[in-house]
């Protein structure tokens, strides 16, 4: 086991790591799944499948909505955003953090290394959830799809670096999607898959990433020996 002085004293290979948050941190892919199909019921539309309201988690709202509901007119685009907020935030509360999720934040910021967060939820969304866990203490800044482009573009990745003084190098995204992965791909940046949240395994190793890990704890050990 490293120890934590060792940690400290370790030179960083990526000072600056990103988190997606939905699928990454939180174990909410299930929850916006049906939300969407929900919404979908609601309004008399084609309810999607599991796994095409599965592949837009992590983009904004309304690109995902437009891939999950294909030819949505735009005189039902706003009832369908009421329904779906509607059914997610019945469950938001409950959703769970990944199991470790905190302690592998906490021993990371300890380290170290800044933390940020860039998500396809709104600002709003993300500061609720993040004042309901109480992590915001561990993230020196985030970004939203509702405030600059949604992934898999490279702004939010610029933006964070930018604002936090890190080269391309330097930082590293971790996420559950493709969204993410190419998201880094198209930023320069390099990036580690997470296989619990909302991609098959398989997608995501067929964008090679430095890794692909299972759990959070995988993720932690991964993190602390790499970088």
């Amino acid at each position: 086991m490293t120890s934590p002085a060792t940690i400290e004293a370790k030179v960083k290979r990526f000072p600056l790591i990103v988190f997606d948050w939905d699928g990454t941190l939180m174990d909410s892919p299930r929850t916006i799944v049906l939300a969407i199909q929900n919404a979908c019921r609601d309004l008399g539309l084609e309810v999607p499948d599991d796994a095409r309201a599965s592949h837009v988690i992590g983009l904004g709202l309304h690109d995902a909505l437009q891939y999950a509901v294909p030819g949505l007119p735009l005189s039902v685009y706003g009832k369908m955003v009421e329904r779906y907020r509607h059914h997610y935030l019945a469950s938001d509360a409950a959703i769970p953090l990944y199991p470790g999720t905190e302690a592998m934040l906490a021993r990371l910021q300890a380290s170290g290394h800044v933390l940020a967060v860039a998500t396809g939820k709104s600002t709003a969304g993300l500061e609720r959830v993040l004042a309901a866990t109480g992590l915001s203490v561990y993230f020196a800044a985030y970004r939203c799809a509702d405030k600059t482009a949604s992934k898999p573009a490279p702004d939010m990745l610029h933006e964070l670096m930018e604002e936090l003084d890190a080269r391309a190098e330097e930082t590293l995204m971790i996420g559950d999607t493709s969204h993410d992965l190419l998201m880094a791909q198209h930023a320069g940046v390099a990036a580690v898959g997470v296989t619990h949240g909302a991609h098959p395994a398989e997608e995501l190793r067929a964008l090679m990433p430095l890794a692909c890990v299972d759990s959070t704890a995988e993720l932690e050990q991964w993190l602390l020996l790499n970088a």
